[in-house]
């Protein structure tokens, strides 16, 4: 455990201040819920008192006068707590669905609007764990854990009064254990609630190992390391089974403590209430009354240590979704462009301009977010509306760094990214990324049909159109082979279909939403050679009227391109068409040379 984590030991209820914004809209809910809980934990700790009375008064005076007002008063309480149990689950439930939805949006929304530089520093585990499980864990304890807290502590308050009402000197010899029993439960409950934490990063270790046993089990097949894999397995496992013993034994042992300390409570009452009893100084209902509280008052006590401890545990759950909800993203539109342009969510689309296409550079200077060098240093290029760029580079060069910047996915360090003249900041991202098509080396579908992954791009596409765009880039023969056409399914992120399909899905998906300027990221790095001709072709076709950069990895795609970009470790070492850096002989001489020779080496 870290130190910080040791820390949050200390912390039961600061967090859940932090929540107040979430809780607020159902603050009347709750406190129904918690006047409830408290009626139904009176109500729990006067069912002695019925007892007592049944024992005094009929038992002990040998009559059934009163018997039917007294069973019809015992029916009335017994159906009021009936309804009051089922009317406090509901609101608890609704309560923790409610805020379980309203964390979840508000995190799921919060992160459309963070840059690619928060997805590049978090993994999709981290990200997933904030979103899903902390948010379910924080929606239980606003409901269960604080309605726990209220009845047993209602419970405990009710309980102390009823006996100090009953027999004062009986009630202080029972109240002398609850600072032994509390004390016990605190040193056993925090050597427990460490045990538990442990077991749960083991099980997370655990899933990690069984998720990379199962996705690499081809590279541990081929590198011949299932005995490495396995060992590793067994022996997280192991541990966990060792650490979760432990953890069992110590709840078992405190547990345990609990009820001995309940039974010398009895012991007590049974002793003194005894004497008492056989003096006349207390009456025989009174004794059943004691003895009914003394075996119930500890384990409330425990279930509050417990729930504090829940609470407790919630503090790091509430830090780190709070954190993601906090975070603020390194790419943002000023309050006056959100003014005039709208945001993300609420786009003013009556104010956007067209989008003509011209981009510049001026004095450009980019570091990413975690980098520690420039990778762009007083960068300058005209790309007049219509032209079509080519970046090249060995893998790893830095291809993506220019069209990140013009897709305004990072902002520049220095310098400004002028979009048809105008500051690229100037205007909102969701208009600038309205009118960029961007089709990427690695390709994403979304789960559902062909149809309607089309149609992310323009929601209103036809059919017609929808087809002219899929046999334009020589799709539509895919779609041809699939049962159900445009209706049939993709699956999970495209599973069902091959890389190849996915990348030429996603083409289409670009040209369809007719966009202005043209991204292809290495586009037909995952399609065989024959396809990629007839992509080439359409691709000649398609940059025509609009603006494109085009990352490749084989040279021979873009000798037609009107400025090559020679990038090395992230600079720009080389600029020019394809004939005046073939003249320079320089590294794009080479890179095409090489190529060149490999290709036919490989015809050979």
């Amino acid at each position: 455990m870290t130190k910080e984590e040791e820390k949050n030991l200390k912390l039961p209820l600061f967090g859940i201040l932090r929540l107040l914004p979430f809780l607020k809209p159902y603050r009347w809910i709750m406190l129904l819920m918690i006047l409830l809980g408290f009626a139904s934990s009176l109500i729990d700790s006067a069912y002695p008192l019925f007892n007592r009375y049944a024992l005094d008064h009929f038992i002990g005076e040998k009559t059934l006068a009163g018997a039917g007002t007294f069973a019809a008063l015992y029916l009335g309480v017994l159906l009021f707590q009936v309804i009051d149990n089922f009317v406090t689950a509901s609101l608890c439930g609704k309560i923790e669905m409610s805020v379980n939805r309203d964390l979840r949006n508000a995190a799921f929304s919060h992160l459309q609007t963070l840059s690619f530089s928060y997805f590049n520093q978090n993994n999709v585990g981290y990200i997933h764990a904030r979103v899903m499980s902390d948010s379910g864990k924080i929606g239980l304890a606003c409901a269960w854990r604080m309605m726990d807290l209220v009845w047993h502590g209602a419970y405990i308050l009710c309980v102390c009064i009823m006996m100090l009402t009953v027999d004062v000197r009986l009630a202080l010899m029972i109240f002398a254990l609850v600072p032994v029993t509390v004390v016990f439960i605190i040193v056993f409950q925090r050597k427990f609630l460490i045990l538990h934490r442990r077991v749960r990063e083991l099980n997370s270790t655990i899933t990690g190992d069984f998720n990379e046993g199962v996705t690499g089990a081809r590279s541990i097949k081929t590198l011949v390391v299932e005995d490495r894999i396995r060992e590793d397995f067994e022996r997280d496992t192991e541990e966990m089974r060792s650490t979760a013993v432990s953890a069992e034994r110590t709840r078992a042992f405190f547990t345990s403590v609990v009820s001995l300390m309940s039974a010398f409570a009895l012991a007590i009452v049974l002793w003194k209430g005894g004497q008492l009893t056989l003096e006349r100084l207390m009456m025989i209902g009174s004794l059943s009354v004691f003895m009914s509280y003394a075996i119930n008052l500890m384990e409330p006590i425990r279930m509050i240590m417990q729930t504090l401890s829940a609470f407790v545990e919630i503090q790091v759950n509430i830090e780190r979704l709070t954190k993601l909800l906090n975070t603020q993203s390194d790419v943002a539109d000023s309050p006056e462009v959100v003014e005039k342009y709208g945001d993300t969510f609420r786009p003013k689309r009556e104010n956007w301009e067209e989008l003509h296409g011209d981009v510049e550079f001026e004095d450009v200077s980019f570091q990413y977010p975690d980098g520690e060098e420039l990778v762009l240093e007083h960068f300058n290029l005209k790309v007049p509306h219509g032209t079509n760029v080519a970046i090249v580079g060995e893998t790893g060069a830095g291809k993506s760094t220019l069209v990140n910047l013009v897709c305004r996915f990072f902002e520049p360090t220095e310098g400004r990214v002028l979009i048809d003249g105008r500051d690229a900041r100037e205007r909102s991202q969701l208009w600038l990324h309205s009118h960029i098509g961007y089709v990427l080396q690695t390709p994403h579908l979304f789960s559902g049909t062909v149809r309607e992954n089309l149609c992310y791009g323009k929601p209103d596409a036809t059919d017609e159109e929808i087809r002219r765009a899929l046999a334009l880039v020589s799709a539509d023969a895919v779609v041809d082979r699939m049962e159900k056409g445009l209706d049939s399914q993709v699956g999970e992120s495209g599973d069902l279909l091959s890389t190849g399909e996915k990348q030429l899905l996603s083409f289409a998906r670009a040209i369809l939403a007719d966009p202005r300027i043209l991204v292809l990221d290495e586009a037909t790095s995952s399609i065989d050679t024959v396809t990629e001709k007839k992509i080439q072709e359409a691709i000649a076709t398609v940059i025509k009227g609009r603006t494109s950069f085009v990352i490749a990895h084989r040279l021979s795609t873009i000798v037609d391109a009107d400025v090559i970009l020679m990038v090395n470790e992230g600079k720009i070492i080389e600029q020019g068409t394809h004939r005046e850096l073939m003249k320079k002989k320089g590294a794009y001489y080479e890179l095409y040379t090489r190529q060149y020779e490999e290709m036919a080496a490989d015809l050979v």
